[in-house]
């Protein structure tokens, strides 16, 4: 069970319209209002479900505590889904939370929200030290731990002990054991240790170097993303598979297609042949087997026919084998080859499964480019680096939006050093520096994009890779002028990073833009809508759908029998980049009252008179040169169904 206490002031609530899940309660249950009081928001889990009894004691037992703590006999039970992503059956989540009502009530005054339902709320936290915890209750676990400590938000399924025990790869505990240099290198060459460095200015970068030096993964909290994911209708849990698995709706599957499109597109442009290769792999096949050894991830393995197999968390391999059965030559080179791999897998730890940060089932652009040596493979990875920099720019991340760490062994650096000091002059801007005394893994330098989101978590995003072993492994050659065969030098390029993890920057940038006082939205290129069309009463329903159609790209009708102010409001929840009025004076004069997102701020928006050509045109030029996919749903509002 996942808990967030609050000690309110006041907590009110409002039961909406109920989901196909929803507990039977009378008039006056829909309703209600409690002051001073102690909210728990509530998320039961499937671990749960195994002792019903045990989790209540426990969960009530923490719950009374902190009332104590805060001095409180008023405690409102509000079940709140969004804690974890492995939840119980619906009547699990009943049962328990009734049955904390009923342990509760016998020395407090109980109230209780309704399961099921979609309700509004509001809530006054009072905003002292013990006002805002977070517990994680564990039967035969102790009861927790407040927010921040060790206890992680996102449940696990099952205790390990009782699953088939984990394959974990060498690499993983060599990189457990392995001990890193950390360094702040800055655009003119100079290192500092991390300690001494002055981060005024660059708070996120002291951020990303705390969550690199901790090493601590667990979420304790969820992040806007989620909440943003699902609002949105793009994505969300799905419940009936494993965690870190998710369904996504026709909107967000257009966002995730767009990207994925572009990437590939990118790729082609640097000269990537694009390929496909099985998920499946013989975890018994010798090169197979030393290369799990090398690969920091923990893998999904399955047994079928009396043979062990696991599913791939990358591409590598599958091009690896392709390029073993090649026959190349130093002219190929250097040669490269990509996958969109849909899916990559790989077993995070449940702690660290949230949204869409970090799952166990993600889509990975895979590219791989063989290089005749290392003088080729870095000067390759410059322009990997620089090609990956202006893919997220035009997904709509800029530099100030994510860190740059670069990984190196230290043989590596002193051979290659104004390389190194060159990136860093790229970026022109202080970046985290791990020194290895020795390799762990098959690589001797990396980079990654950084995207460090409002719990000062940081998650990777573009990377590039320099391999010295796989060659060997995998036994590639290509013949050099004079015919000998030689062993090209591998590099391993994400050019975006998984594109749910995009997904995810791109939504917590638009919450932080949010908290500072602007107006979020995604690039007009991948927004679902890009133009709204409203009509101020039925007589012009016509000419909307007429303009729509004029318009063209993405371009949605509001017919809904909704006043224009809401239709107005929702156009601005959905983050559409424009939107259009159509009353009586644009049906007599033909132009468009058009607001403009982008270049409105909150409660001033920025509108303009154009005609439809005008506008088409202006749309036409944001998004030259990007995928285009048509309206995910009916072009009319009223014919839509609703997901969320």
């Amino acid at each position: 069970m996942q808990l967030l206490l609050i000690h309110s002031d006041y907590i009110e609530f409002e039961a909406k319209r109920r989901t196909p899940v929803a507990e039977d309660v009378g008039e006056a249950e829909k309703a209600g209002r409690m002051e001073e009081a102690l909210c728990a928001f509530i998320a039961v889990e499937k671990i749960d479900e195994d002792d019903v009894s045990a989790v209540v004691a426990a969960g009530a037992k923490e719950i009374a505590s902190v009332a104590e703590q805060v001095k409180t006999k008023r405690i409102m039970l509000y079940p709140y889904a969004h804690l974890s992503s492995s939840l119980s059956s619906p009547a699990a989540a009943v049962e328990v939370l009734r049955g904390l009502q009923e342990a509760l009530q016998e020395e407090y005054e109980v109230a209780k929200a309704p399961f099921g339902w979609y309700k509004a709320f509001r809530l006054s936290c009072k905003g002292h030290p013990l006002s805002e915890l977070s517990r994680s209750i564990r039967v035969g676990e102790g009861a927790g731990a407040e927010a921040g400590a060790a206890a992680p938000a996102a449940a696990e399924d099952l205790p390990e002990a009782a699953e088939k025990e984990e394959v974990v790869s060498e690499a993983l505990k060599a990189e457990a054991k392995a001990v890193s240099f950390w360094k702040i290198m800055t655009p003119d060459g100079l290192m500092a240790d991390p300690e001494k460095f002055d981060f005024r200015g660059r708070e996120n970068l002291g951020k990303f170097v705390n969550y690199e030096i901790s090493k601590s993964r667990a979420v304790e909290s969820v992040p806007p993303h989620v909440e943003l994911m699902r609002r949105l209708e793009l994505v969300d849990y799905e419940p009936g598979s494993d965690s870190g698995n998710m369904r996504y709706y026709p909107k967000g599957r257009l966002v995730k297609s767009l990207l994925e499109s572009y990437v590939l597109e990118r790729a082609a442009d640097m000269g990537a042949m694009e390929v496909e290769t099985p998920i499946m792999y013989d975890m018994n096949h010798p090169t197979l087997k030393k290369y799990l050894d090398r690969f920091p991830a923990r893998q999904y393995s399955i047994e079928a026919e009396k043979r062990s197999f696991f599913l791939r968390f990358a591409a590598c391999f599958g091009q690896f084998l392709m390029s073993h059965d090649m026959t190349l030559s130093y002219r190929s080179l250097p040669l490269k080859m990509i996958e969109m791999t849909r899916y990559s897998f790989r077993r995070e730890q449940r702690g660290e499964l949230v949204g869409l940060r970090r799952l166990r089932a993600f889509t990975m652009p895979d590219m791989h480019t063989l290089c005749a040596d290392m003088a080729e493979a870095t000067a390759e990875f410059e322009k990997q680096y620089e090609t990956s920099i202006s893919v997220l720019a035009e997904a709509g991340l800029e530099l100030d939006d994510y860190e740059v760490a670069i990984r190196f062994t230290r043989e590596f650096y002193e051979e290659n050093r104004e390389f190194v000091e060159g990136l860093v002059g790229i970026v022109n801007k202080p970046v985290l520096i791990e020194m290895w005394e020795e390799r762990f893994f098959y690589f001797v330098l990396k980079f990654e994009f950084n995207f460090v989101d409002a719990l000062d978590k940081a998650s990777a995003l573009s990377t590039v890779q320099i391999d010295v072993e796989n060659a060997d492994r995998y036994e590639i050659d290509y013949a050099d002028a004079a015919g000998a065969l030689r062993r090209p030098v591998i590099l391993h390029c994400s050019p975006s990073g998984a594109i749910e993890r995009l997904m995810f920057a791109l939504l917590e940038k638009a919450h932080r833009v949010s908290v500072e006082g602007k107006v979020p939205m995604l690039a007009t290129w991948i927004s679902p809508t890009q133009v709204r069309v409203i009509p101020v009463a039925e007589r012009h329903l016509a000419r909307a759908l007429e303009v729509a159609g004029a318009i063209g790209f993405r371009t949605d009708v509001d017919d809904r029998d909704e006043t224009v102010g809401k239709k107005i409001r929702d156009a601005g929840r959905e983050w559409i980049p424009y939107v259009v009025v159509i009353g009586d004076q644009e049906l007599e004069s033909g132009k468009l009252a058009v607001t403009v997102r982008a270049e409105s701020q909150p409660k001033k928006p920025y509108k303009v008179e154009m005609a439809p050509e005008e506008l088409k045109a202006r749309i036409g030029s944001e998004t030259a040169g990007k995928p285009w996919k048509r309206l995910p749903l009916p072009v009319k509002l009223s014919e839509r169904p609703r997901f969320i």
